[in-house]
């Protein structure tokens, strides 16, 4: 006969242990506390990819506009020589998707040797969903001189300008008949891939 003593003690330890189903409800806990951790983890993480991403396209579009700007404010109001031709200042045109296509004289380096030629001839144009900025050297050149291409900002949609003339009013060309080189604003439109629109407007007089 086991005396009282041995008994009470091994029912003690038989209650102060875990059963095997036990176990598995405590292993199951922590397995979906360790999987909605992750989760948490991987939303914020992706979150703030795409936060970053997002910052990253405004300040793209920002450097943009603000180059733009600058050209346009630098513009020089006179026609330049491209082979046996001219162009105007300020040339924007059309192309067959409505977008627009800008060229412009800008006043670059004091240090050329003819002054009056002393400049750059740009031109900002979309081109497979890309707004780019073409350089080329000097105001005056042969036409066939290449310019330099650089790329802007991608997943651009639409790209679309207007040039504010002196009675108010927005005109998708320019020159216009009657009125001077360089505009009295131009307004840029953007229509991003995803669907936004973005526009601004640039006062030049």
């Amino acid at each position: 006969m086991t005396p009282p003593a041995i008994r009470r003690s091994r029912r003690t330890s038989r209650g102060s242990g875990f059963t095997l189903v036990e176990l598995l409800i405590a292993l199951s806990i922590l397995a979906l506390v360790g999987v909605l951790g992750y989760r948490a983890v991987a939303a914020l993480t992706e979150s703030e990819t795409r936060l970053m991403a997002e910052s990253e396209r405004w300040r793209t579009l920002d450097a943009l506009f603000a180059r733009l700007e600058a050209d346009l404010r630098a513009a020089q109001p006179r026609d330049v020589r491209t082979g046996a031709g001219t162009e105007a200042a300020v040339q924007g045109t059309v192309d067959e998707r409505g977008d627009g296509d800008l060229r412009l004289a800008r006043a670059g380096p004091e240090f050329a040797v003819d002054p009056g030629s002393a400049g750059q001839r740009l031109r900002y144009r979309l081109r497979d969903n890309a707004v780019e900025v073409l350089y080329l050297p000097h105001l005056d050149q042969p036409a066939t001189v290449a310019p330099t291409a650089y790329t802007l900002a991608t997943d651009v949609a639409r790209f679309r300008l207007g040039y504010l003339d002196g009675g108010g009013r927005w005109r998708d060309r320019w020159p216009a008949l009657g009125e001077p080189l360089v505009p009295r604003a131009v307004r840029v439109e953007l229509t991003l891939a995803t669907g936004e629109t973005v526009e601004r407007w640039m006062a030049l007089q």
